[in-house]
């Protein structure tokens, strides 16, 4: 066998690196990488964060936080309250070990999620809109004071957005971080003008995983620590 035909993987045997020391080199490669930027040092965990996710440094002038979002989304976090997540692949992937480091109460079924419930599939079917829409209408009065996060739907997004305007709910936090080409920038700039906390991904750019990360940084960060 020639050195050009050898496997990648002897050079980490020969040269060990744990996965923690992977991701130490990452979020240094990161830094070193985007070491001007106009976030605050809490704002900027949350983004490098984002950056990690994707390997797209775009994220470092795309992502805007209201005032106070991430003060109102820690406190909501310690008080244990409610977590909506608009797709069951949001739910699946956020860590219930980091919220109970925040609270110790939370538990896989704290994350609300109606999105696969039988009415809700029920009701749009029968009128041809989408599930999202009536899973996050189920959610109602349970929302406020908790954290949305919406990584996939953006109907989920402007149908929060109305009744933020019309039942006045009120979340601690809203992640809005839909992703795709349809109803998707207009669901984003709506919610940064509705007065609500909001953390969002400027664009068409979203999903599940950034959603994800983006609590898990802010658990991080309610922590004390450094990413």
């Amino acid at each position: 066998m020639t050195n050009s035909d050898r496997p990648l993987i002897y050079d980490l045997l020969e040269n060990p690196l744990s996965g923690q020391q992977i991701e130490d080199r990452s979020f240094a490669a990161i830094d070193a990488e985007a070491a001007s930027h106009s976030y605050s040092s809490d704002e900027w965990q949350v983004v490098r964060r984002l950056i990690h996710t994707t390997a797209d440094f775009a994220m470092s002038n795309l992502v805007h936080f209201s005032p106070q979002a991430i003060v109102s989304a820690i406190t909501a976090l310690r008080s244990g309250k409610t977590i909506y997540a608009d797709s069951n692949m949001i739910r699946s992937g956020l860590s219930v070990a980091r919220l109970q480091q925040l609270y110790q109460g939370y538990e896989r079924e704290s994350i609300l999620c109606h999105v696969a419930d039988d009415e809700v599939v029920a009701e749009a079917k029968k009128s041809g809109l989408p599930r999202s829409l009536f899973a996050i209408r189920k959610a109602g009065k349970n929302l406020n004071g908790g954290i949305v996060l919406v990584g996939n739907a953006p109907v989920a997004l402007l149908e929060l957005n109305r009744m933020a305007v019309e039942e006045n709910i009120r979340p601690a936090l809203v992640i809005g971080m839909p992703v795709g080409f349809v109803h998707v920038l207009e669901s984003k700039e709506e919610l940064m003008r509705s007065g609500l906390p909001f953390i969002v991904l400027e664009g068409r750019r979203g999903g599940s995983p950034l959603a994800v990360a983006t609590l898990h940084a802010l658990c991080t960060i309610a922590t004390g620590q450094t990413i």
